[in-house]
């Protein structure tokens, strides 16, 4: 039974060691193409060949933090943040000593002051200080970082108001320009009836006009014509009087008149006949 438990320890034993071979192997590799990464990088300024040699140490021993850092570092030489941002994470992440997430987390709180991304950076600068509290790099880097967010944010509530103030501007000019649209419309509506009474008139003027002239009376015929009327509703001998007085006479005045004349003088002479007849009065003796 013994001799059971001895070959099974054993057993184990060996497939740690060999686990611990592979394991410092995968570490060794990795390393070499960490190094050869920072080699072409440095040397060469080959910063493609380097992300290579970068990526397959990432490849080959995912929890390198070593190989994730010196990416992101190479990131944030090219200008590239957002990536770098992105492997300064995982470098933090995987590190096992304080010390690495230290640097991870200086780094990424740098490569966010690039960004002007001033709320992360001082987050970023706090958990660096966490894993390394004496660090006074990091500690003025978090005070400026405190002091770039408090303008960042002035300069942002003074762009709001600005903004707000715009706003209301616009919106009264635009109130006051539809008033004066308004008020312009109400004059043109003015105008546009002004000049159809006026249009109207007119076409009143010229209808009087053509009426006049398909021979109905003119105003003053018209008026002539009723004067005429009156005078012809007045008493005859009144009218002979007016027209006497003018010293004009129409020929049927003349003819009436001459017929009174002759009616008068046959009258005249019907008495004197008559008186003839009746002749004077024969006085006669009477004995009383």
């Amino acid at each position: 039974m013994k001799k059971i438990l001895c070959v099974i320890l054993c057993f184990q034993i060996g497939i740690i060691c060999s686990q611990e071979e592979n394991r410092n192997q995968i570490i060794n590799e990795a390393n070499q193409l960490i190094a050869t990464g920072n080699k072409v990088l440095v040397k060469d300024g080959n910063f493609p060949k380097a992300e290579g040699e970068y990526r397959k140490a990432i490849a080959k021993d995912p929890v390198n933090s070593t190989a994730k850092y010196n990416l992101a570092n190479a990131y944030y030489n090219s200008e590239k943040y957002d990536e770098a941002t992105h492997r300064y994470t995982e470098a933090a992440k995987v590190a096992s000593a304080k010390l690495e997430k230290h640097k991870a987390f200086h780094n990424q709180g740098n490569t966010y002051m690039e960004q002007k991304k001033y709320k992360e950076a001082v987050e970023a600068y706090k958990n660096a200080l966490r894993n390394n509290p004496k660090d006074d790099e990091t500690r003025y880097n978090l005070a400026l970082a405190k002091k770039m967010l408090e303008q960042q944010q002035q300069q942002n509530d003074q762009n709001k108001d600005k903004d707000q103030n715009k706003d209301q501007k616009e919106g009264d000019d635009k109130e006051d320009k539809k008033g004066d649209d308004g008020d312009k419309e109400k004059e043109k509506g003015e105008d546009q009836k002004d000049k159809e009474g006026d249009k109207g008139e007119d076409k009143k003027d010229e209808g009087d006009k053509e009426k006049d002239d398909k021979g109905e009376p003119k105003d003053e015929e018209k008026d002539k014509g009723k004067d005429q009327k009156e005078q012809e509703g007045e008493p005859k001998d009144q009218q002979q009087q007016q027209q006497q007085v003018q010293g004009k006479l129409s020929p049927e005045q003349v003819k009436s008149l001459l017929e009174a004349m002759n009616n008068q003088e046959k009258k005249v002479q019907d008495k004197i006949n008559a008186k003839k007849v009746q002749g004077s009065k024969v006085k006669t003796d009477k004995d009383w």
